[in-house]
């Protein structure tokens, strides 16, 4: 008997390993099914290495203005300069370099408003699900008076109640997606508290806690990930929206949405000025949303062809 103890744990721990890496191949597998999603990905990698070595690559300082160069085209144009390769917006800052820099802006929205809206999300709707009656009642109601106003608008009214700035925007931002949080992870609850090991564990003496964090929650977990996919895309969005509008990040920030604001007025005479920002806004809001496509069809079982 003392023999076979310390032969079956190394043999154990290799199966949890083999298992883990065959679950990974399978994800993969299915996940790169779809080329859109692939290349999201690899667009998405190359946004977050841009953001966290913004400092090394950007050529110039995004706040820095070059008054002699104001509303210079880019370097392939009659008139451009090798040195401010995307050209310079009214002031005379280096767009490349400020869009460099705005991407650090975008990944930092996306993370805080996804990672606010989901934890805050799944938190009442686990409670909502588990317990349904009066408290369900009243927390769905609450939802669908969210949901009932365009998203834009109520951020904005949030926005306008807490006052401009780029960390309100983006708890309004929460606050609108919080909804689809709620209601995925309530219909989630509510099908897999009727499973029987909830039931075995209930029986074994798991209290309401345990029974609704560490036994129903992990196996909710996958639309809940396609979900905060999608939603950091719309939190993207969403601040460039009111950074345009004024309502989130203030100037100078070399924020997207803010770039294109402060452009707008120089739409003809230097068309430079709110393409790229634009671009940089649909490429990257594109490959999120293609990424959210490959997560859905890698987890859920129902889209997996045998």
């Amino acid at each position: 008997m003392a023999d076979t103890l310390p032969t079956s744990q190394p043999a154990e721990a290799v199966s949890t390993a083999a298992l883990r890496r065959q679950m990974l191949a399978e994800f993969w597998f299915y996940f790169s099914e779809n080329r859109g999603a692939v290349i999201g990905l690899f667009v998405f990698v190359a946004l977050v290495f841009v953001a966290v070595f913004a400092p090394f690559i950007a050529p110039h300082s995004p706040f820095e203005q070059y008054r002699e160069f104001v509303l210079l085209p880019p370097s392939w144009l009659e008139g451009g300069n090798l040195s401010y390769p995307l050209g310079t917006d009214p002031v005379g800052r280096d767009i490349l370099s400020r869009l460099i820099y705005g991407a650090q802006y975008s990944l930092f929205i996306g993370v805080f408003v996804t990672t606010l809206s989901l934890t805050t999300g799944i938190l009442i709707g686990v409670i909502a699900g588990y317990y349904r009656g009066w408290i369900d009642t009243l927390i769905m109601r609450l939802m669908d008076i969210i949901l009932a106003f365009p998203s834009l608008l109520l951020a904005l009214v949030l926005v306008a109640i807490l006052g401009p700035s780029l960390t309100n925007g983006m708890i309004a931002i929460a606050i609108v997606l919080q909804p689809h949080f709620v209601r995925l992870t309530r219909a989630a609850v509510m099908v897999e508290k009727t499973r029987d090991y909830v039931t075995a564990s209930r029986l074994a003496g798991a209290g309401p806690l345990r029974l609704m964090f560490r036994t129903i929650l992990p196996n909710c977990t996958a639309p809940l990930i396609v979900q905060a996919t999608l939603s950091f895309s719309n939190a993207i969005l969403d601040a460039a929206a009111l950074g345009f509008l004024g309502m989130g990040a203030q100037p100078p920030a070399p924020e997207w949405g803010t770039m294109l604001a402060e452009a707008r007025e120089f739409i003809l005479r230097a068309w430079w000025v709110v393409t790229f920002p634009g671009l940089a806004i649909l490429i990257t809001v594109l490959a999120i949303n293609l990424m959210g496509d490959g997560l859905r069809d890698a987890l859920d079982p129902k889209l997996k062809r045998s």
